[in-house]
Formats: structure tokens, C-alpha cells, sequence
């Protein structure tokens, strides 16, 4: 029942602040358009970083939890888990980018 109360909320909470936007009159002097693109980019940028989190706290959680079991091999796992969040991070930026670049070229 609270997901539902928060679906409503969240498609009340979108209308109501559309309405400002779509009722601005016509400044470039073409025709106004709602396009999807937008919501499109800043969707995938906020699950990117979600998922960046999440995999950061894995690989994190798991290099520890190596280290503490054996201590001897902590030197290795470190260097590992170095070059993992690395290439997640890169992984993440490039994402990002091209969310940004995606939501960038919507027109309103």
C-alpha cells in the first residue's frame, strides 16, 4: 500500500510541476515539443551511480572480508580491488556521459 501511495505521489508530484513548463508560451518561435529524452538521461544517470554504489560496496566488502581471513595475502587483494574500482569508475564515467549527452539534446 505505501509503494502505491508513493507511485501516485510521484505521478501527481510530475503533473504538477509539467504544468509551469507547458504553459510557458512559445520563446524560440518553432514549435514546442515534450520530448523524452530528458527524463531518459537523468534516469540513467541516477541508476548508474545507484549501481556504481552498490558495486563499489561489493567489491569493498569483499576485499575485506579476504583480508581478514587471510591476512598474509591482504598486499595482492588490495592491488586487485585497486584495479577493479578503477575500472568500475571508468565504467561509471563513460555511463554518465553518455546519459548526459543523451538528456542534453532534448528539446522542450
Amino acid at each position: 500500500m505505501k509503494l502505491l501511495n508513493l507511485a501516485v505521489l510521484a505521478v501527481v508530484l510530475l503533473f504538477v510541476c509539467a504544468v509551469p513548463a507547458l504553459a510557458a508560451g512559445d520563446v524560440t518561435g518553432g514549435t514546442t515539443v515534450l520530448s523524452g529524452k530528458g527524463i531518459a538521461g537523468g534516469l540513467g544517470m541516477g541508476l548508474t551511480i545507484i549501481g556504481a554504489g552498490i558495486g563499489f560496496g561489493k567489491v569493498g566488502s569483499s576485499a575485506l572480508d579476504g583480508m581478514a581471513r587471510q591476512p598474509e595475502v591482504a598486499p595482492r587483494i588490495q592491488t586487485a580491488m585497486i584495479i577493479i574500482a578503477a575500472m568500475l569508475e571508468g565504467a561509471t564515467l563513460a555511463a554518465v556521459v553518455l546519459s548526459f549527452v543523451v538528456g542534453n539534446g532534448a528539446t522542450f
